[in-house]
């Protein structure tokens, strides 16, 4: 199959899809600094509609709010690259949609933007589930460039969503 995207990532979308297929779940997604590459990847996979809900891009601050009800407090307290707000960003998308789970991505992907606190490659990826604790990780994939950065962020979005869907999530 002719794809933009490198292998694995097709491998592992495919692989989420056909679980997510398995259990009659869609899933959603929303992201910031991955731009809609994750929602692009589930899409290049043939069948994807049966399991892709919808995908939101919020990435503005703005755009997290309008879109996604993340509160202007929660961005100002803490930054839109913060654990709290890339929850905030799937507990929203969730509760938005009919998704039975739903991914998100916020980070810094470079070249700019970072700083001693908060580094170029850091990114955290949060999953929300009907019936689940959501569940944030923290990636520092470090200054590897903004293209291997956004990727990996996908890499591990794929990843987590995976280990999200299976016994522990409910059918509806």
């Amino acid at each position: 199959m002719s794809t933009l995207f490198p292998a694995d990532l097709i491998a592992a979308a495919q692989s989420l899809l056909a679980q997510l297929q398995r259990h009659a779940l869609l899933i959603t997604t929303a992201e910031s600094c991955t731009g809609g590459l994750l929602a692009g990847v589930l899409t290049e996979v043939p069948g994807a509609s049966g399991m892709v809900e919808r995908g939101f891009v919020t990435y503005s601050n703005a755009s997290k709010s309008e879109l996604l009800g993340v509160s202007d407090d929660l961005i100002t307290r803490y930054g839109a690259v913060s654990e709290e707000v890339a929850r905030a960003m799937a507990e929203g998308a969730l509760s938005r949609t009919p998704a039975h789970i739903a991914v998100s991505v916020t980070g810094i992907a470079g070249p700019d933007g970072g700083s001693p606190e908060k580094p170029v490659g850091l990114v955290y990826v949060s999953v929300a589930g009907k019936g689940l604790e959501t569940r944030t990780r923290e990636c520092r994939f470090g200054d590897i460039g903004r293209c291997d950065i956004r990727l990996a962020s996908v890499r591990e979005a794929l990843k987590q969503a995976h280990a999200a869907v299976g016994p522990r999530l409910p059918h509806e």
